[in-house]
């Protein structure tokens, strides 16, 4: 898995490529750790994540309750089958999702 920060004044951006597993997803979890703090809204670029585990699941949640009490977090065009687990997991009712 690879991440690609953005930052601007308001939101930072992570381009997440490749798979969010168990594996990986302690190095995503780093990531929004380290850029939480310095950006008021966060974006998940989901659109080249090819797969997303449970871990991956828990990170996603980690960030979106960190996010929550500043501007949010977006989880901004997921890939078909990153959309299809949360559907599955009924995250896409409670998350914020730029398809």
């Amino acid at each position: 898995m690879n991440i690609k920060v953005t930052e601007n004044e308001k939101e930072c951006i992570l381009a997440i490529e490749g798979r969010v597993d168990t594996m990986t997803a302690p190095q995503l979890e780093e990531a929004v750790a380290d850029h939480a703090d310095s950006c008021d809204k966060m974006i998940l670029d989901l659109s080249d994540t090819e797969y997303i585990s449970s871990a991956g699941l828990r990170v996603v949640l980690i960030a979106h309750r960190e996010m929550e009490k500043k501007g949010g977090l977006i989880l901004r065009h997921p890939s078909k089958n990153v959309a299809c687990v949360f559907k599955m997991t009924g995250f896409s009712r409670s998350l914020c999702i730029e398809e």
